[in-house]
């Protein structure tokens, strides 16, 4: 399916999928196969005071109008995912890197459904100590790049590790095309709305003005 039909309200990607592939609304779909375990994360992030919204086709937890956390299910795993991951102690030492081209350590990755509510009284910790962050106004020292990508872009990449992994490994040419053509409108929503009808190009190694 195409990016345009990413899901736009939680309770569907619980019921149905996050809309992204042909396998939305099937029994195949990757959350009915860690549904108990997703569920399990929703009623902490809940419990937590966070506000639940979909972004990206996945529910994201958000306090003080700042994302907090986002939730995804994959074939072999499913995960919660913190923004501004650079802040994070993690004095657990659970946090992992979505990939190798994450910068720091920011997803809690699950293959067991029971995993969730067995870590439960650490997961209420980090997503407290996440939320005064956000209180506090604090984010992470802003670290040097080449090309300065607008913050839609950057949670999105934080938000979606095939996202990520293919935008970087575009040419910084191709990268740069997608930072002008992003920071050209002025809107959050306009610049959400180019990455979502994006995506698929930028999955295919393409520029924002390729075709």
């Amino acid at each position: 399916m195409p990016d345009r039909v990413m899901i736009t309200d939680p309770e569907v990607f619980f019921a149905e999928g996050c809309g992204r592939c042909d396998r939305f609304a099937t029994p195949d779909c990757s959350t009915r196969r860690w549904l108990s375990g997703l569920l399990a994360l929703r009623r902490l992030a809940q419990d937590a005071g966070l506000e639940e919204t979909a972004k990206w086709g996945h529910p994201c937890y958000m306090h003080a109008g700042r994302n907090i956390a986002i939730m995804g299910a994959f074939r072999d795993d499913f995960r919660l995912t913190f923004f501004n991951a650079a802040l994070m102690q993690d004095p657990e030492g659970v946090l992992e890197k979505q990939g190798p081209n994450t910068r720091h350590p920011d997803c809690l990755r699950f293959t067991d459904n029971a995993a969730p509510a067995a870590l439960a009284p650490v997961i209420r910790a980090y997503l407290a100590e996440a939320m005064r962050y956000a209180d506090q106004g604090l984010l992470p020292l802003k670290e040097r790049s080449e090309i300065d990508l607008p913050p839609e872009l950057v949670e999105a990449l934080d938000a979606d590790p095939e996202l990520a992994e293919a935008f970087a490994a575009l040419t910084p040419g191709r990268q740069k095309s997608w930072a002008l053509h992003l920071t050209s409108t002025k809107t959050p929503a306009t610049r959400l709305s180019r990455i979502a009808k994006g995506r698929a190009k930028i999955l295919a190694g393409k520029g924002a003005t390729e075709y």
